[in-house]
């Protein structure tokens, strides 16, 4: 058995993660970070290269999510003389937006209540 750690180093971690009444994954806090990103980078390309992911699967798990939820998430356009780009959709901002504003709330009252738990574990000493 280890050492007895101090409590207050005790942190938490979460993710959270829609999904469909089967289970089935739509948006979390892994995509959120790519459309981030994309609209950071200016392009699918550069928000994978910068986020270590593959191009291809995240193309198709970004066009899942738009069959899903039924509103494109990025305008495209091909290549040419400066490259191609790509950026959020009037849609996928407001996705953004509104999963940033959800995001914060939620963890704003994880963390009251992880602070909470924690003063119950100092009271138990």
């Amino acid at each position: 058995m280890t050492g007895q750690i101090n409590i207050e180093d005790i942190l938490l971690q979460h993710k959270m993660w829609l999904e469909t009444a089967e289970g089935e994954g739509i948006l979390g806090d892994g995509k959120w970070q790519i459309l981030k990103a994309v609209d950071e980078e200016g392009s699918l390309t550069a928000a994978c290269q910068k986020l270590g992911l593959t191009y291809r699967r995240t193309w198709g798990d970004l066009k899942k999510i738009e069959q899903q939820l039924g509103f494109p998430l990025l305008n495209k356009s091909r290549g040419g003389k400066e490259g191609g780009m790509s950026e959020l959709s009037i849609q996928g901002k407001s996705l953004v937006e509104a999963f940033d504003k959800f995001h914060k709330q939620v963890d704003d009252k994880i963390s009251l209540a992880f602070n909470e738990f924690r003063n119950s574990l100092l009271a138990l000493r």
